[in-house]
């Protein structure tokens, strides 16, 4: 196996066990999964539209990853356990992706049923990181 095929592997694995339980939330619930690009000089809106296989003309909303993220690590007064523990999970994946991605940024792609992809470029110029669904009316 090739060393860029075995850190994927790596990463994809770390995604999986530290996203297992969580959900996106929008006016649906949905899985986050890892996503796996190719190399990149940046990550731009071109270029995850290039990577995703999708039309330049398709809509594109590039939103900031610290702001998106907030909303599911900020711990409210109200939180019972399981509210919390949701919380830190996503704390530890937003950490994990800090850690490993540089540049990181938030695509929002599509209109109403939306395609979400939090991405940064790996130390290989990779681009990679976490990929969901979202519905937004």
């Amino acid at each position: 196996m090739k060393k860029n095929e075995e850190s994927g592997n790596i990463f994809s694995d770390q995604i999986k066990s530290l996203a297992d339980g969580l959900f996106y939330i929008s006016e649906t619930d949905a899985e986050i999964v890892p996503f796996e690009g190719v190399a990149a000089e940046a990550v731009t809106t071109d270029e995850i539209l290039r990577q995703t296989g999708r039309p330049a003309e398709t809509p594109v909303e590039e939103r900031n990853f610290e702001e998106i993220f907030s909303r599911f690590i900020k711990i409210q007064d109200w939180f019972g356990e399981e509210e919390t523990e949701t919380a830190r999970k996503f704390l530890e994946l937003k950490t994990f992706l800090e850690q490993n991605l540089r540049d990181l940024k938030v695509f929002k792609i599509g209109r109403i049923q939306l395609k979400v992809y939090f991405v940064g470029l790996d130390s290989e110029n990779n681009l990679k990181g976490i990929q969901t669904e979202a519905v937004e009316t």
